[in-house]
């Protein structure tokens, strides 16, 4: 062999004996790249073909046996629970998450009994989820099922109860009550995800089945219909998420757990049931969130963060008998009621008693729409909208901010400013020096200071407190009382009073009938 041919076959050995090292080091130094598939950086596709189809004996069963393998059994222990949802309701009737009180004299529940000095045994929790990427070992479930939990062990349709893998969170969102977990070892088994249907083709007839883990009754199965769309539910103060409402039994433990349309694809996370505070079980109607909602979140969930756009504003309902009084044709729109101090709707102009009729070109239809539409866009993204003020078009842009639910629930909630009933009823002063000391606001301020509120009447129902400072009465300044009662006097009886209020160093718009 020539010198040339041997430098040239050495030179060959050694470039392939270098790739070969490289590979293992990155193989030893996990330095290998990730599959972009594997990371789910887009949402799993969803079958938005129509369904069509008759159902047969077979139907249901079919689903089951197809889908059970991919729903999980999860089981968690938590050194403290999490905040009810029936807190933020009154009355008989309460609306109850599925993170069940089993087991008594186990330690559950804010009665429980401490344990040795002052400690609270861990308590346990139960619930449902399902897998939507077997090589990630990724699994969807409720927010409310693992938030806090200390521990998170999974059991498999097919194992035995006490063949149990644990799990870390990888993800939660709060708002629509997601959760994504993954799995830290998988089992020896080949894994099943599940499919993705089309939440928005529902509706009230469809049949749909539920399969979870009720009271502890690993991977039951149960058929109903959606009975409603769109149905109005509390996930955070002054936050709610339009839900499917089904009478598929669902009971304490189905949290997390899927509702499937007929060709066994999920439509919708099973997260609460109406209940009374004797029986904590199936009324026949439950609530789940719609799957389009959860889909569109999972690259976000699966990278650690969801990020929402905020603009910083109370909004209020427009009474469908006063439309005008705004300078409405019809009862389209969003009301703002109150506005956050150096928000982002502040920098922008935004003021009390303002209609948004339009957002970055999109018409509002109303109060639900509107915190749809900017909770979706990207903070940091500048909105052109359009808002009808005194019966004016005035175009403002507003930079999205960032949604922190946290810090939103930690701040006092904002009283809805905006209760438009009818009448006046109360006293008036005129702000002196001395009140404006008192009340911390600027000496320089006019208007005219509430002394008094009849119990009932329309300035009480409307929202007056007394210390309230009136600035403004359907878009005219308020220079006195007296100025102010002319002005209120002036509105015709029936007919709405637009009142700009200071109240704790912050505006807010109330709108009050005149008996």
């Amino acid at each position: 062999m020539s010198t040339r041919k041997t430098t040239l076959f050495y030179a060959v050995l050694l470039a392939i004996a270098s790739v070969a090292i490289g590979m293992v080091l990155a193989s030893r130094l996990d330095l290998s790249p990730t599959s972009g598939a594997q990371t789910l950086t887009v949402a799993p596709p969803a079958n938005s073909a129509p369904i069509t189809g008759a159902i047969d004996a077979t139907t249901f069963r079919t689903i089951a046996k197809d889908v059970s393998p991919a729903v999980v059994n999860i089981r968690t222990e938590t050194t403290q629970r999490t905040e009810e949802l029936t807190e933020f309701f009154g009355g008989e009737d309460l609306l109850r998450r599925f993170f069940p009180d089993q087991g008594q004299g186990q330690g559950q529940g804010r009665g429980a009994p401490q344990g040795r000095r002052g400690r609270v045994p861990p308590s346990q929790g139960a619930g449902t989820g399902f897998i939507i990427d077997a090589a990630e070992g990724l699994i969807l479930t409720n927010n409310h099922v693992v938030e806090n939990a200390n521990k998170i062990v999974v059991a498999f349709y097919g194992n035995d109860s006490d063949i149990e893998f644990e799990a870390k969170v990888v993800g939660r969102d709060p708002l629509t009550d997601s959760a994504l977990i993954q799995l830290l070892k998988k089992p020896t088994q080949s894994l099943q995800q599940v499919k993705f249907g089309d939440s928005d083709q529902m509706q009230p007839g469809d049949f749909v089945v539920a399969i979870g883990n009720p009271f502890n009754f690993s991977h039951t199965v149960t058929v109903g219909v959606i009975s409603a769309l769109e149905r109005p539910f509390p996930v955070a103060p002054q936050r709610s998420v339009n839900m499917l409402q089904t009478d598929a039994a669902i009971n304490p433990g189905n949290s997390g757990g899927p509702l499937l349309n007929v060709r066994g694809e999920v439509v919708g996370v099973n997260t609460a049931i109406l209940s009374d505070r004797n029986q904590a079980s199936n009324m026949g109607i439950g609530f789940a969130v719609p799957i389009n909602l959860v889909r569109e979140l999972v690259p976000q969930l699966r990278s650690g963060k969801v990020t929402r756009g905020m603009i910083g504003v109370s909004i209020g309902v427009i009474d469908a008998q006063a439309f005008e009084d705004y300078g409405l044709t019809s009862r389209s729109g969003a009301l703002v009621s109150a506005v956050t101090r150096a928000g982002p709707a502040a920098q922008a102009g935004l003021k009390p008693l303002d209609v948004i009729v339009e957002y970055n070109s999109r018409a509002v239809k109303n109060r639900d729409q509107l915190v749809d539409l900017v909770t979706r866009t990207k903070p940091g993204t500048t909105v052109a909208l359009k808002v009808l003020r005194d019966g004016k078009n005035v175009p403002l842009n507003v930079t999205i901010g960032e949604l922190d639910l946290e810090a939103e629930a930690g701040q006092p909630a904002e009283e809805s400013a905006v209760q438009e009933t009818s009448g006046f009823g109360l006293g008036l002063e005129d702000i002196t020096p001395d009140i404006a000391r008192r009340l911390e606001i600027p000496r320089s301020t006019t208007g005219a200071l509430v002394t008094d509120v009849e119990p009932g009447s329309a300035a009480v129902l409307g929202g007056l407190r007394r210390f309230d400072v009136i600035t403004q009465v359907n878009g005219q300044p308020v220079t006195s009382a007296a100025d102010a009662s002319r002005k209120l006097q002036a509105v015709a009886t029936g007919r709405l009073a637009r009142i700009l209020v200071l109240r704790g160093g912050q505006e807010l718009g109330l709108a009050i009938r005149k008996e």
